[in-house]
């Protein structure tokens, strides 16, 4: 169809689920700063005053428990969680982290002749699209905007009504396959007691049409905040929180397929982690050198296997006439797509994950310390010279 309406959710860094994987990749920086080699798969547990770390780690043994429990409450003090259900000081912290599996170690390990594996099997998704600055699909775009902004205002204002967990939901309209308004908007958002919800409201509406083009509003009455009422009793004291529970909203908001394997909490020799960047950092560049205005890349990786299986490029209309094998095979001679190569190309064994946590692995700025690296447009150059642009 090129006339419909697509819709797109996301939440912010107070969301249970959301909590539990900036814990996670609080750990694999403190490991990843450590010892750039580090392996970890960190999985938490957020709940009622309670917070339970399990998953395998292999790194230095200077760090302690004591260094873990401190990562732990100061990502849950920086969100801002200090309630009486849940307060980064007084919650209760289990932690059942333990050494990897030398099975898995054999397998990923370089050895001998045997270059680096892929930490795990699995098929990866990256995507890129031309109807916003990011190269993002715009209704996760724009849900993701707005409960930054409500996020920012929250930080900056102790007297601010906004408690940290909150969601959007963003539904555009497209004609002839491009976004041209809002149809829908919704955001719900935990709040201090005793405020109005028709204030609330008002202080909403600021932040969306703020994000929003001018006149893509949506309708009055298509237009809902706190729908069910009152959301004071919010976080993981509302509901557990578990990591890589939102998989689409870390992504491209279902615009786009996502392979299935969630990302924070994993070192970068994880596949699930890795080849999603890389393929993300394909794909923007295939944009971004106007090849096509969409751009969907697959990767495939068997465990202990350092080469991809298979590249697969998809081009959408395909404006521009490429030849998809041909890209396929330019990709893979500018970018090395083994797990040792992406890492290096990207510079990813670095402490630079807890900040991808919330609001989105994808459509972010890249930062001199190495954080976004998979946001670079750095083949854009490469690419035009090989198809004549």
């Amino acid at each position: 169809m090129s006339d419909y309406v697509f819709t797109s959710e996301s939440v912010s860094e107070g969301h249970p689920d959301k909590v539990a994987d900036r814990i996670s990749d609080g750990i694999v920086d403190l490991y990843l700063g450590a010892q750039p080699d580090a392996r970890v798969a960190a999985e938490t547990l957020v709940t009622t005053n309670r917070i339970v770390l399990a998953g395998e780690v292999r790194g230095p043994e200077s760090i302690k428990p004591d260094d873990i429990e401190a990562v732990v409450r100061d990502a849950v003090k920086e969100i801002g969680y200090e309630q009486e259900g849940f307060h980064w000081k007084t919650a209760e912290l289990s932690n059942y982290l333990h050494e990897q599996s030398a099975d898995i170690a054999m397998g990923v390990d370089a050895s001998g002749n045997k270059d680096e594996g892929a930490g795990d099997q699995g098929i990866m998704f990256g995507y890129a699209t031309s109807e916003t600055e990011s190269l993002m699909p715009a209704p996760i775009d724009l849900s993701h905007r707005i409960l930054r902004s409500i996020s920012a205002a929250r930080h900056a204002d102790a007297n601010s009504p906004f408690e940290p967990d909150s969601k959007s939901q963003v539904t555009l309209k497209y004609v002839d396959g491009k976004p041209v308004g809002a149809t829908t908007i919704v955001v719900s958002t935990q709040h201090k007691a005793n405020v109005l919800q028709s204030d609330l409201r008002e202080q909403v509406r600021a932040h969306v049409e703020k994000v929003l083009p001018e006149g893509w509003m949506c309708p009055e009455d298509d237009f809902y905040v706190n729908p069910t009422g009152n959301f004071v009793i919010g976080g993981p004291d509302g509901d557990a929180g578990l990591t890589g529970r939102k998989i689409i909203v870390d992504t491209y908001g279902g615009a786009a397929p996502h392979g299935g394997g969630a990302f924070s909490g994993k070192d970068p020799t994880k596949v699930d982690r890795s080849a999603a960047y890389a393929s993300r950092y394909l794909a923007k560049n295939v944009v971004a050198a106007g090849l096509s205005s969409n751009c969907t890349i697959q990767l495939a990786y068997a465990i202990g296997v350092s080469k991809p299986l298979a590249v697969y490029v998809d081009l959408w209309k395909n404006e521009m006439g490429i030849d998809p094998h041909k890209l396929s095979k330019v990709l893979q001679e500018l970018v090395n797509l083994s797990p040792r190569g992406i890492r290096e190309h990207l510079s990813l064994n670095r402490p630079i994950y807890a900040r991808t946590a919330a609001y989105g692995h994808f459509g972010r700025t890249s930062t001199a310390d190495g954080g976004f690296s998979w946001e670079r447009t750095d083949l854009v150059a490469a690419l035009k010279a090989e198809f004549g642009l």
